[in-house]
């Protein structure tokens, strides 16, 4: 063999591997590049569980992409206040935020289709619609003219119907009320004679106790008994009918969603979608003990009669042939949660119901 040329040619073949790593490195790079991003939550700290889903996601991301990517997270007024979140992110002013579409429903009423409608989707049924039935796709092909891309990021699971300065036996009783209520449900609480308020969380309180409005509904006993809603306000109503399993989303820029890496954008997803998940095991595991405390501590826990469900039921029917009829966005995507709902019950039925009412008659009889 010739040395020489042995030589020559081994040189030229470092030479290029060197070539090659020094490319390689800034090309691994730009796929993850250093990124920070500033989150603004729709929800205080004081309600830990709505507002520690959007310190899950900034974790979840920091950990997955070691640190390149990063999210500051704000609570509600720390840099716009909580029902301008969506604002903030459409104009650029922030990244991101973590909130409830509903809370834009003066913009188009579709926005209460994000979250939750009365007598919608329960809780297992929003996460499959959203993850399984399309209607995260659904929802984000309406986002996209608001500049607006969202991913689910929480669901609280069925919630409370509220507390009331005074006992709601009938419909004459809601008449004339004022009541903090969001979403479609304040339009059906008007037609029954209800003054819809829309109010952010961290400011009920102080309306209840000076009496600018007479009623409240937020979350569920954890939350509620966080935010001393049974000291000016005793009367505890279940259910929400018109909260079944809201869903709460993370919505990004779509601008600055889509500028990301495929892996960032891929790991945002798996972020909000541990999220969801945590955030309603969260709630199931806290709601049972604090409604507990809050009927020891005085607070007085009653059903919602018949009447009012079923006067509530209609007068939704209503509001849904109103919006049918003139919103094509809301009927599309109003029309695929009812097919799927219908579906989903008739699997309930069959499993999940049959079982939790055997559950239920061990329990009432001391044997669970």
């Amino acid at each position: 063999m010739n040395r020489r040329h042995f030589f020559r040619q081994a040189a030229t073949a470092g030479v290029g591997a060197a070539a090659a790593t020094a490319l390689a490195a800034p090309a691994i790079a730009q796929e993850n590049p250093k990124i920070t991003w500033r989150m603004t939550s729709s929800f205080t700290k004081n309600t830990d569980i709505l507002w520690a889903a959007g310190t899950d996601i900034a974790e979840s991301v920091k950990e997955a992409t070691d640190g390149n990517f990063t999210i500051q997270t704000f609570a509600a007024a720390e840099i716009v206040p909580g029902l301008q979140a969506m604002d903030a992110v459409a104009d650029g002013t922030v990244e991101m935020a973590h909130t409830c579409c509903y809370y834009y429903i003066g913009k188009d009423p579709t926005f209460a289709l994000g979250t939750a409608v009365p007598f919608g989707l329960n809780a297992r049924q929003t996460n499959a619609w959203f993850s399984v039935g399309g209607g995260n796709e659904m929802l984000n092909e309406f986002l996209a003219p608001h500049k607006i891309y969202a991913i689910q990021a929480g669901n609280t699971g069925a919630q409370m119907g509220g507390w009331y300065r005074k006992e709601i036996n009938t419909i004459e009783d809601l008449k004339g009320l004022k009541m903090r209520i969001a979403g479609l449900a304040g339009q059906v609480m008007q037609k029954l004679g209800v003054t819809p308020q829309q109010i952010a969380g961290g400011d009920v309180y102080a309306a209840l106790e000076k009496g600018t409005i007479d009623a409240t509904e937020f979350v569920g006993p954890y939350d509620d008994q966080k935010l001393g809603f049974a000291k000016v306000a005793k009367y505890y109503y279940y259910p929400a009918w018109w909260e079944g399993g809201p869903a709460v989303h993370a919505f990004f820029n779509l601008e600055k969603f889509n500028g990301l890496p495929k892996s960032y954008q891929r790991i945002l997803k798996d972020a909000c979608a541990n999220a969801t998940q945590n955030m309603l095991s969260r709630y199931d595991t806290h709601n049972a003990k604090a409604l507990k405390q809050l009927v020891s501590e005085g607070a007085v826990l009653k059903p919602f009669s018949q009447e009012i469900l079923e006067a509530s039921y209609k007068a939704a029917q209503e509001v849904y042939a109103e919006l049918n009829g003139k919103n094509e966005a809301f009927k599309k995507i109003y029309e695929s949660q009812q097919a799927f709902k219908r579906e989903g019950y008739l699997w309930n039925q069959i499993a999940e119901y049959s079982y939790d009412t055997f559950m239920m008659m061990q329990q009432r009889k001391g044997t669970l």
